[in-house]
């Protein structure tokens, strides 16, 4: 059983942002995501900005689901901006990309994710992708606290 945790899941297709939230809804009980559509409206919700500011409503995540081919800010551009931040230098970024792209992949490590999932073709796959996301980050891996930025 995954511990309580938050999601932060930038997605900018609402069709894929349903099929990862009711697929972590059926693995794992504990955990809560929160959704934005896209880099910019991240960056508001990880700086409590705007529609944001009441963290007791929109929680600090333990970990972001990141899209990469968004309109506006991009997931590069996002990851690059949460591995800038000191505060957020530990917050784990796992993309979650259609991409298959080498290039892609090669340059989202090169801007501080933790990980490059590929979505799955069938809601069976995405079910077994989210069940190992969770087993690895809020069962089996110890990271560093990481701590909400202040005002």
């Amino acid at each position: 059983m995954a511990r309580a945790a938050n999601i932060l899941l930038v997605e900018d297709n609402s069709d894929d942002a349903t099929l990862v939230c009711t697929a972590v809804q059926r693995t794992f009980a504990g955990i809560r995501v929160f959704v934005v559509c896209d880099g910019s409206e991240a960056i508001s919700y990880l700086t409590s900005e705007g529609l944001y500011k009441d963290r007791n409503a929109y929680p600090f995540p333990d970990l972001i689901l990141l899209d990469l081919k968004m309109p506006q800010v991009n997931g590069f551009e996002v990851l690059r901006w949460v591995r800038s931040q000191p505060t957020m230098k530990g917050l784990p970024v796992v993309v979650l990309t259609g991409s298959v792209l080498a290039s892609d992949n090669t340059l989202a490590y090169e801007s501080g994710a933790n990980s490059y999932l590929l979505k799955p073709s069938s809601f069976e796959g995405l079910l077994k992708t989210v069940k190992s996301l969770g087993e690895f980050w809020f069962e089996g891996n110890l990271r560093p606290h990481v701590l909400p930025p202040t005002g």
